[in-house]
């Protein structure tokens, strides 16, 4: 059996009758739990919550939305204004996901939640639309699977089941680990396809602090226990950054394993990573001063920068600092006559240089200025 088919198998049973070895004890808000049936709670996998990491009014994709849980716990906080799309390849789990979503609906007040089927490594694909075209019949043997390839190649391009830049936020909760491996460079691709600049991917899922052996590998049910298809805990980071992501930080590492095998711990870990950093660096004379508390850092691009010192930036870095998940590392330096962009030279990002005072002041500054007033007569020593 391959790796897929044991996971909707063993998936597919656990929407039918609970498997306590596919829990990862995890604590929700009870508040988003409290209108949520007990059979989407009891029959729903995970290892973190990543929807507490989430804001009112955001478009957010679950991957490997299972029962629905977190799709539903997510509908509360991003409210009316928001929406939220759960993707799953299992049938079992969408049964009871979308035959819950109308009762959650009522005791909420609004509908924002929506389930597709499809392949988390293959977003684009709308496998129940697949199904619809198939069925109307289309030839026999070699012929069937050419028309079917047709047709699913069809549907990504004209009708795409999560588009390009689409949503704001991308979670998962522990399902990235069941991918084959020969695919999740492109699962990893996919999440950064459908986000929208500025967009953000918040994972929670299952790492191995030791390399995990072939033979293990091969074992369908540890594979489809979340156990030997789990990332290194450091490739977990750095899959992020090879498709793309910038910003990528641990939001949460347990402590504990959940599970140790053969002496290699498995235990849950939940990420976040910014997509946006891609266009044109302009020179429009910034600067940025990493306030510590290291003496230096070396930031994505390869830059060393050392505490307290002034470094030049591009625009569009300058104004990713002035956000997470750096805003409280760099205080941000403005020059006093701003660069229209239209008018902004190309900056060099492939070496690191300080910036000059003056640059930010201009050549011509000679203020004289007694300062601020903070010494006024009521608090002057």
């Amino acid at each position: 059996m391959n790796k897929e088919s044991a996971v909707k198998e063993r998936y597919a049973a656990g929407a039918d009758i609970q498997e306590e070895a596919l829990c990862c004890p995890v604590e929700y808000d009870p508040k988003y739990l409290d209108i949520i049936p007990e059979e989407v709670i009891e029959k729903d996998y995970g290892c973190g919550d990543p929807s507490q990491h989430l804001n009112e009014g955001e478009t957010v994709l679950d991957l490997g939305s299972g029962t629905g849980k977190i799709c539903f716990i997510a509908s509360q906080v991003v409210g009316a204004k928001g929406k939220v799309i759960g993707v799953d390849m299992t049938d079992d789990m969408l049964e009871v996901a979308r035959r819950n979503a109308p009762i959650i609906a009522d005791r909420i007040g609004y509908a924002n939640v929506e389930f597709r089927k499809g392949r988390i490594q293959d977003l684009a694909l709308d496998l129940e639309l697949l199904d619809q075209e198939l069925d109307q019949g289309n030839g026999n043997g070699s012929e069937a699977y050419l028309k079917a390839e047709q047709l699913a190649s069809q549907i990504r391009s004209e009708k795409p089941m999560i588009p390009d830049d689409s949503v704001d936020v991308v979670v998962s909760n522990c399902v990235l680990n069941l991918v084959d491996n020969d695919s999740k460079k492109e699962l990893f691709k996919e999440i950064y396809r459908v986000l929208k600049r500025g967009g953000r991917a918040v994972i929670s899922d299952i790492v191995s602090d030791e390399p995990v052996p072939q033979e293990m590998q091969d074992d369908d049910e540890l594979w489809s226990g979340c156990i030997s298809g789990a990332f290194l805990e450091e490739q977990f980071l750095t899959a992020f950054e090879e498709a793309g992501f910038y910003g990528v930080h641990i939001l949460k590492l347990d402590a504990k394993p959940w599970q140790t095998v053969k002496g290699i711990e498995f235990r849950s870990m939940t990420i976040e990573a910014f997509k946006g950093k891609e266009g044109t660096c302009l020179e429009r004379n910034q600067a940025v001063i990493y306030k510590g508390p290291f003496k230096q850092v070396l930031d994505d691009d390869g830059n060393f920068m050392e505490r307290g010192k002034r470094y030049a930036v591009c625009d569009k870095v300058y104004n990713i600092y002035k956000n997470e998940p750096y805003s409280d590392c760099f205080e941000l330096v403005d020059p006093i006559e701003e660069i229209p962009k239209d008018e902004a030279k190309i900056f060099d990002c492939s070496t690191t240089r300080l910036r000059d005072p003056k640059e930010t002041k201009g050549l011509d500054y000679e203020v004289t200025d007694s300062g601020s007033d903070c010494c006024s007569e009521s608090n002057c020593c």
